[in-house]
């Protein structure tokens, strides 16, 4: 099949929709990404980028085509520009680079905005290929459960907007079970949705992986370890909360793996209680360094804030983690806390509790070795019965080769 993928971050960016184009392209399709120019999650272009552009046109036997755009920068409005200005430039840049070239299929990678969208729903028409949008963040109740958004009236809205462009594909993904009575609000009855969960970031299991010579080896230390963005919806507040209780608890120590738009918040917040003893930031690394990381550690956290939507939600880092052969700790609630309790992969608090939080790492840490590697076997095996790439992929291969005139 020829398949136009619409995005509005990918490679050198670190997301799921680089490995699915990667083996998109290993099964034998002509794939194109329509994307913009690499800046997230800084918000400045990258060096790299900048220095040779031509350096980025083609990744994995794919042909990319970038769009040009505002960086994300720093504050809400240049965010706003951000989303809208890819959202133009990819109409445009769209519709005049890939004139005259046929496709089969159109597939949007949606983890934030539903802007990206836009172009896509253009190309559809222009083009006259089925389109499958793969939802893994529901506006405009994300955008609320932040606080980015307050307006009732803005709310409204961008609900128009969900709804203009859910109604306008043929396929639409949703990222959990949850999702799909939200989707079909929005989208009404005739699109067709499916459950399509993402799948780890990497097949490599924290065992026999060399682990992270930036974490100190600690043999007699607890180690809790978060991957990921540094934003709002994780709920960084309470996880300090809860590093807090711990503080006189020397036999734990907490990492932060990533970076994001609350990273310097917590990195302030941590001097100022003192907790540098206790809490370790250590920045952004390529995607390919993470089971390094899970290696170090002895139980991976997963956090979202007490809000209905992030209820519906499986964080992608579960996939990741699971995968990784290390128990979970989670301070979530709905349909991620049920999969952890579920598998019987780790232990679960209620979403926002930063007590709860601290009761349940000491509970763990208290745990045999024995018992921990049983709640890491347990979820390692959930990865392979629900969360398998090459399953997800060749189903999701099937659903498009249906839609393909």
């Amino acid at each position: 099949m020829r398949i136009l993928v619409v995005s509005q971050y990918f490679w050198p960016e670190n997301f799921r929709i680089n490995d699915l184009v990667t083996e998109l392209v290993r099964r034998g399709h002509s794939l194109t990404v329509l994307t913009g120019v690499p800046n997230y999650p800084a918000g400045d272009v990258f060096p790299e980028y900048r220095s040779d552009p031509a350096r980025f046109r083609s990744f994995a036997g794919a042909a990319v085509l970038r769009a040009p755009m505002l960086s994300r920068g720093r504050g809400g409005l240049r965010l706003a520009a951000n989303y809208a200005s890819f959202a133009l430039g990819a109409c445009v840049t769209g519709a005049w680079r890939l004139r005259g070239q046929v496709f089969d299929a159109i597939l949007v990678f949606e983890p934030s905005p539903v802007t990206v969208g836009l172009p896509a729903v253009l190309l559809r028409r222009l083009k006259r290929a089925p389109l499958a949008f793969w939802i893994l963040d529901q506006w405009p109740e994300t955008l609320e459960a932040v606080g980015v958004v307050r307006s009732r009236l803005v709310l409204r809205a961008v609900g128009r907007l969900v709804s203009f462009i859910y109604r306008r594909c043929d396929l639409l993904l949703a990222q959990s079970r949850s999702f799909i009575p939200q989707v079909r609000r929005y989208a009404g009855h005739r699109p067709r949705v499916e459950y399509f969960p993402s799948w780890s970031d990497s097949a490599s299991p924290a065992q026999g992986v060399v682990r992270a010579p930036e974490v100190a080896a600690a043999p007699d230390t607890f180690t809790i370890l978060f991957a990921g963005n540094v934003g709002d919806a994780q709920d960084f507040p309470a996880v300090l909360d809860a590093v807090e209780r711990l503080r006189d608890r020397p036999d734990v120590r907490w990492v932060i793996v990533g970076d994001g738009r609350r990273s310097e918040w917590v990195s302030d917040e941590i001097r100022r209680r003192g907790l540098s003893d206790r809490i370790a930031m250590l920045g952004r690394f390529p995607l390919e360094r993470m089971p390094s990381f899970f290696a170090a550690a002895d139980a991976l956290l997963v956090s979202l804030k007490a809000e209905p939507i992030f209820a519906m939600t499986i964080p992608g880092k579960v996939q990741s983690y699971l995968a990784a052969g290390r128990p979970l700790l989670g301070m979530l609630d709905g349909e991620g806390a049920e999969l952890i309790e579920r598998a019987g992969a780790g232990l679960v608090c209620r979403a926002g509790d930063g007590k709860g939080l601290s009761e349940i790492v000491t509970r763990m840490a208290g745990m045999s070795l024995a018992e921990r590697a049983t709640m890491a076997a347990n979820g390692r095996r959930l990865s392979e019965e629900e969360f398998d790439r090459n399953r997800l992929v060749g189903r999701l291969e099937g659903w498009l080769a249906e839609l393909a005139p």
